[in-house]
């Protein structure tokens, strides 16, 4: 399947998401784009925010 552009993501992240067969038609997002910027991404859900943390060991930690 060709790779569909997210619109709702920041511009400056130019992630590229591609739809992924028998994924429940999820998302798929390297981890590469979304620590393009820096080593911490601010995710919102529900009124809250979190953030994933890209560690020196190349582990990924979410926290509120």
């Amino acid at each position: 399947m060709n790779p569909v552009r997210c619109g709702q993501l920041p511009r400056a992240a130019n992630v590229v998401a591609a739809l992924e067969p028998g994924a429940n038609a999820g998302l798929t997002l390297h981890s590469r784009e979304l620590f393009r910027q820096g080593s911490v991404v601010q995710i919102r859900h529900q009124g809250q925010t979190y953030q994933l943390r890209l560690t020196r060991q190349d582990k990924l930690i979410l926290t509120k």
